[in-house]
C-alpha cells in the first residue's frame, strides 16, 4: 500500500479549477469530469471512465481502520513473515531467477527486496485486492483526509484507460487504489511500468516479469543505490546516548562502533553514514539502517511496515532471525491515544490522534523523555504516560 504524496506530478500539471473534496458526491464527480476535460481528456474517454462510478463506504472503513499498524514491530513481523512465506520466496527466487537477475542488472535492485514487497503486498500475487480501483480512487479523493494524494491518480487512471491498460468497471486492487502484484498506483504505472515479457502490454496483475521489473524501476527512481546495503541487525550497549537513535541522526559507522554498537553477526555491511533504529526502544531489537533504507518509505510511509519489509528482505538474503530481546511493555490503543492527546496539548505535532506510533509521535516522545530526564529512545511506556 504505497502512500507517497505525488506533489511533483501535481505541480507539473497546468492549473485548472479543482473539484473540492467533500459535499455532494455527484457534484464532486461532475467537477472531476470538468477538470479531466480541461486536462485534455476527450469527452468520450471521460464519460466512459466515470460511467457508473460510486462512493465505496468499505474503502473509507479500510482507510480508517488500519489496525495492523498498531502492532509492535515484533508482533507485526511475526504475523507477516512465516516459514511458508520464506520458503515460497526462495522458491520464487529460483522460478523467476532470470527476471531477478535482470532487475539487479538493469535497476540495481536485489531479489530479496523485490521478493519482500511481492510477499507483503499480495502474498506473491495470490491476493491483489478486490476493490474496484476507480471507485476507490474517487472515494478517497472525495474524502477530505488525503485528497491531494488521490486526485492525481484519477487522471492517471483515465490515461491508462485510454491506452487500454485499465478497465474502469473491472480493474480491481487494494482499497487505496494500488493494482498488480507489487501494488502500484496508476501514476506509477504510467511512469515506471515495464513490458518485461515483451508481449506489447504492461500487465502488472498477471505477469510476474512485468510486475517485478516495474517495481524495480520504480525503486531505482526513488534513489536506490545499486550494491549498497539497507538494514543490518546490531547489538547495543546497556547505556548510551539514546537520543542519537532514530532516523533523524546519521553518523559514520565508526562512530556507532565507538558508542558500543556492534553487528549481531558478521561485520558491518558498510562504513559510511548510518542511523540506529530501535523499533521497540533501547531494550528491544536494534538495527543500523543505511541510505537505501529510506527508499522503502517512498513505497510505504509506515515505520513498522518499512522496517518489517527491510528486515524480510535481509532474511531472504540469508540473515538470521532477529533477536526480540526484552523490550519494556508498550501502550494499548487507549493509552496511546491518551499519550498522543497529552503530547499534542504540550504543542507537539503528533498528527491524528489515532493510536499509531508514527514519526511525529516518536519525535514528540523523544523530546518529552529528554525534558523529563528519561532514556530518550522514543518508545512509549506507562512510566512516560504517567509522568505527563
Amino acid at each position: 500500500m504505497r502512500t507517497l504524496l505525488l506533489a511533483a506530478i501535481t505541480a507539473a500539471m497546468p492549473f485548472v479549477a479543482q473539484a473540492k473534496c467533500g459535499g455532494d458526491f455527484g457534484a464532486f464527480v461532475a467537477g472531476l469530469e470538468t477538470e479531466a476535460h480541461a486536462k485534455g481528456h476527450s469527452p468520450q474517454q471521460v464519460a466512459r471512465f466515470f460511467d457508473g462510478v460510486r462512493q465505496d463506504p468499505n474503502v473509507l472503513r479500510a482507510d480508517r481502520r488500519q489496525s495492523l499498524f498498531k502492532k509492535t514491530f515484533t508482533e507485526f513481523a511475526r504475523s507477516l513473515i512465516s516459514r511458508s512465506r520464506l520458503e515460497e520466496g526462495r522458491a520464487n527466487a529460483r522460478t523467476h531467477a532470470r527476471t531477478f537477475r535482470r532487475a539487479e542488472a538493469e535497476y540495481g535492485i536485489p531479489s530479496g527486496v523485490l521478493l519482500a514487497f511481492w510477499a507483503l503486498e499480495t502474498d506473491y500475487g495470490s491476493f491483489q485486492g478486490d476493490f474496484n480501483t476507480r471507485d476507490a480512487l474517487v472515494t478517497l479523493a472525495h474524502d477530505c483526509r488525503r485528497p491531494t494524494l488521490f486526485r492525481p491518480q484519477i487522471f492517471a487512471a483515465i490515461t491508462l484507460a485510454a491506452q487500454g491498460g485499465f478497465d474502469p468497471k473491472r480493474t480491481t486492487g487494494a482499497w487505496a487504489g494500488e493494482v498488480g502484484m507489487v501494488q502500484m498506483l496508476p501514476a506509477d504505472v504510467l511512469e515506471h511500468g515495464v513490458d518485461g515479457d515483451g508481449n506489447g502490454r504492461v500487465e502488472l496483475k498477471t505477469s510476474p516479469t512485468d510486475a517485478l521489473l516495474s517495481g524495480a524501476r520504480m525503486l531505482r527512481s526513488f534513489g536506490w543505490k545499486a550494491g549498497q546495503p539497507w538494514l543490518q541487525e546490531v547489538k547495543v550497549p546497556a547505556e548510551m546516548d539514546w537520543s542519537q537513535a532514530g532516523l533523524h541522526t546519521d553518523l559514520p559507522v565508526a562512530r556507532w562502533q565507538q558508542m558500543g554498537v556492534v553487528p549481531r553477526s558478521g561485520r558491518f555491511a558498510a562504513q559510511g553514514a548510518a542511523s540506529l533504529i530501535l523499533p521497540q526502544g533501547r531494550k528491544g531489537p536494534a538495527f543500523l539502517t543505511y541510505p537505501n533504507f529510506r527508499v522503502f518509505f517512498d513505497w510505504n510511509q509506515s515505520f513498522t511496515y518499512v522496517t518489517t519489509a527491510a528486515y524480510f528482505a535481509t532474511r531472504l538474503a540469508g540473515a538470521p532471525v532477529f533477536d526480540p530481546r526484552s523490550p519494556e511493555p508498550g501502550l494499548d490503543d487507549t493509552q496511546m491515544r491518551r499519550l498522543q492527546t497529552r503530547l499534542a496539548a504540550r504543542g507537539h505535532a503528533v498528527g491524528m490522534i489515532d493510536g499509531i506510533l508514527g514519526a511525529g509521535t516518536r519525535t514528540a516522545i523523544r523530546a518529552e523523555q529528554r525534558r523529563l530526564g528519561l532514556p530518550a529512545d522514543a518508545w512509549p511506556t506507562v512510566a512516560l504516560l504517567n509522568r505527563l
